[in-house]
């Protein structure tokens, strides 16, 4: 079975037009989380719900130009298929039959960027040539694009060093102890879990590009639930 980097799905509008919905690009990540953090001060589900209403607009930016406004965007999705599409979009998860408040839901599965450093990441990745500046960057890759991509360079480029480690007769991988984990892999599972898995190795870091490579993971035949 083929890996996928992040999930998408196809949703459709009230007048049954499809949109194909992947993870934000980085550039509408950045503005999609400014106004979440409006959502974590919300005053109740009616604030809640209106705040990630205006999260979704922004959203639209990248899947659907032409809707401006919010009221556009009531116009053309009901709850549901806004809720999944914030799900999609930026890893905001509300299940609207759910006993806890929306407020609840959006706040804990909400990720921050506050112990990202995202300028670095981006840096690195910079170097690869591929792109003329940062904004064109943040316009082409996803979160998960950015971290697959990463991954992939870096593995590269330590198999590389593994080689000419030996040639010289060093074992590279005992010697960075590279099997015990590392601040790259830490990284890795709060971004995959949205600020939630305490290292690499919790459960909750099992999600997109992590449980496939693994096999399963949360949407993938394994699943929690929370307890009070």
């Amino acid at each position: 079975m083929a890996t996928r980097i992040y999930n998408s799905e196809l949703l459709y509008l009230v007048d049954g037009t499809p949109l194909y919905i992947t993870p934000l690009k980085i550039k509408y990540l950045r503005q999609f989380m400014v106004a979440f953090e409006i959502v974590r001060k919300s005053q109740g589900d009616q604030d809640t719900i209106e705040n990630l209403v205006e999260c979704a607009r922004i959203a639209m930016q990248q899947y659907m130009p032409e809707i401006k406004t919010v009221e556009d965007l009531e116009d053309n999705f009901d709850l549901p298929t806004i809720y999944k599409l914030i799900d999609i979009a930026a890893g905001i998860k509300v299940d609207k039959d759910s006993e806890q408040s929306v407020k609840e839901q959006a706040v804990e599965s909400g990720s921050s960027w506050d112990t990202l450093d995202l300028a670095k990441l981006e840096s690195e990745l910079f170097l690869l040539g591929i792109w003329k500046d940062y904004n064109q960057l943040e316009e082409s890759l996803s979160m998960p694009e950015l971290i697959a991509t990463l991954e992939s360079k870096r593995e590269s480029r330590y198999d590389e060093q593994k080689f000419l480690a030996a040639m010289q007769g060093v074992d590279l991988d005992k010697a960075s102890n590279k099997s015990t984990g590392n601040a790259w892999e830490e990284m890795k599972a709060r971004v995959y879990s949205g600020g939630k898995a305490a290292n690499s190795k919790d459960v909750l870091a099992l999600q997109g590009a992590n449980a496939q490579k693994a096999g399963f993971g949360i949407g993938m035949g394994l699943s929690y639930e929370r307890i009070d």
